[in-house]
């Protein structure tokens, strides 16, 4: 019988594997099996086999290895407010109990905008001279001047400046993760540790947080994976600039392949992009879901 109910499975299973196996599976060998070739930007040019060279000139590039820090520093910025700010708004929530049903679904608005518009919209609420978060605090008087804050032409923040809209679209994603995770924690393990005299921080960092682990887990490869690969937010805001100090590894890759026409080396990096998101996702699951924790307890 169990047999039979696998070979049924996998008959179900059949068109979506061969889905994936066409349209994301044979791509994504053409792609890196490109990395170990020079290839003529023109269509249907030559192609020479090169090896790893195309690794090797990524990984001594200047320009490979800044976009691989901004890149991390992204991330860390991007993943790092949304949980501590999604993790807040899901707890109030979850306090809230059915009264939270309106302030929900007016905080997930954010998530239903598309990210090119997100992108606009900060831009001329960031940007220089006349944007209206600068008005807003010369009004208030935390500034002199208009342009004292160059939220977008400053090398030194633009980073953080662009990673501003992806914080306020996403951050409502982690929020509902969460928060569907906190309503599968069972309320008499919270009021027993309240009755044996255990204050909130305590009940949150030794009974919420670690129950929550699998989903935090999800929450933050999925958020983790999405922010580093970000692109449309930071090109409709800078294109990279200034002095390149927001151009990511997506950003780069993007060039490498349109503009320096070098379809070859724009492969070997994404290669590489993958096989590090691989190992974090991998490293997250191991360290933070830790499966099989639950059964040894």
């Amino acid at each position: 019988m169990r047999t039979a109910d696998r070979r049924f499975a996998a008959l179900l299973m059949l068109p979506a594997g061969l889905f994936l196996a066409i349209f994301i599976g044979w791509p994504l060998l053409q792609f890196v099996g490109d990395s170990f070739f020079r290839i003529s930007p023109i269509a249907g040019g030559p192609r020479e086999f090169v090896g790893f060279a195309n690794y090797v000139a990524a990984l001594t590039s200047s320009d490979f290895t800044n976009a691989v820090w901004r890149t991390i520093l992204y991330t860390v910025i991007v993943v790092t407010f949304e949980f501590v700010l999604g993790l807040l708004v899901a707890l109030l929530f979850t306090s809230l109990g059915n009264s939270s049903r309106v302030f929900r679904t007016i905080f997930l608005y954010p998530l239903m905008i598309a990210p090119i518009v997100a992108g606009l919209l900060w831009r001329f609420l960031l940007i220089d001279n006349f944007g209206i978060v600068n008005e807003i605090l010369k009004s208030v008087g935390i500034i002199q001047s208009s342009d004292q804050i160059q939220w977008l032409s400053d090398p030194n923040i633009a980073l953080f400046s662009v990673a501003i809209p992806d914080i306020w679209l996403t951050t409502s994603f982690i929020t509902l993760v969460l928060f569907a995770g906190l309503q599968n924690i069972p309320g008499d393990v919270i009021e027993a540790a309240r009755l044996d005299g255990a204050r909130y921080p305590t009940i949150l960092f030794r009974i919420i947080v670690p129950l929550l682990r699998p989903v935090i887990a999800v929450a933050l490869i999925v958020r983790g994976i999405d922010a580093a690969r970000a692109f449309d937010v930071i090109v409709i805001q800078t294109n990279g600039g200034p002095q390149q100090s927001t151009e990511t590894l997506s950003l780069l890759i993007y060039r490498t392949m349109v503009r320096f026409g070098d379809p070859g080396l724009a492969s070997a990096m994404g290669t590489i992009y993958l096989i590090a998101m691989l190992a974090v996702a991998l490293f997250a699951i191991l360290t933070i879901w830790r499966p099989g924790s639950e059964t040894e307890r």
